[in-house]
């Protein structure tokens, strides 16, 4: 069995050292870069199934590092590691186009919890995939095209990244009904280790800056303690 291979980019020693044998240990192979440019061309030469990134890096920032690296088609599941940790900045780094976040310090099992489960998604071609080459979807006046990840609105293309565009796609679906937070969890994650609850709930403010219109009516709607409701009208 070929060994599944992971970037680690950081450069906090005292980090990197431990983490990279943690990792090894679980039978992984290992790569690791402390700055920015660096990570980059590695990112862009090997052929990785996972990039750790930490957020603040010397020369190129992880944030922008991950940006380039989704402009050029990099597919490649991107874990976050940053000590930033309010909503705000997980928008951020959701909006760059990371799969997931972790909060500097954490605990060893609960990072390795996190890769399995991205490894699980991006190397199980079983594992439920929501996006199709012939779907598009309609509710009111927002399109869906699920295969491009665009979304159109009042004439307007709405770029969606690719977790945005299977949210979305499922929010259309089951428009006007209540989705719980474990379903939506099960729908964009699977049966694997799940992230925290504040991923879905950035994920979510996230597609509400693209699709939403200010002074118009809401089409995402919370239900406290529930989940959420999909469609114009639906409190």
């Amino acid at each position: 069995m070929v060994d599944l291979r992971i970037l680690l980019v950081d450069d906090e020693v005292e980090l990197t050292e431990p983490l990279s044998c943690a990792l090894k240990r679980e039978g992984y192979a290992v790569d690791v870069a402390d700055n920015g440019p660096s990570g980059m061309q590695l990112a862009l030469e090997g052929n990785y199934d996972l990039l750790i990134l930490d957020w603040m890096l010397p020369q190129i920032p992880g944030l922008e590092i991950c940006q380039q690296l989704r402009r050029t088609g990099y597919h490649t599941p991107v874990l976050f590691l940053t000590a930033k940790d309010t909503l705000d900045d997980r928008v951020i780094g959701l909006d760059a186009g990371a799969d997931d976040y972790l909060v500097k310090p954490f605990e060893l099992r609960e990072l390795l919890a996190r890769v399995r489960a991205l490894l699980r998604r991006s190397t199980n071609p079983e594992m439920p995939q929501v996006t199709s080459p012939a779907t598009s979807i309609r509710v009111g006046d927002l399109e869906l095209d699920l295969y491009n990840q665009l979304a159109y609105r009042q004439n307007q293309a709405i770029e969606l990244s690719e977790k945005e565009a299977q949210l979305l796609a499922y929010f259309m679906q089951h428009a006007g009904q209540l989705l719980t937070h474990t379903q939506i969890h099960q729908h964009l994650w699977g049966n694997g280790e799940q992230p925290s609850s504040n991923v879905l709930a950035a994920l979510v403010r996230l597609l509400r800056r693209k699709i939403e219109t200010p002074g118009e009516a809401p089409l995402i709607h919370t239900v406290y303690g529930k989940g959420y409701r999909f469609g114009i009208g639906s409190d």
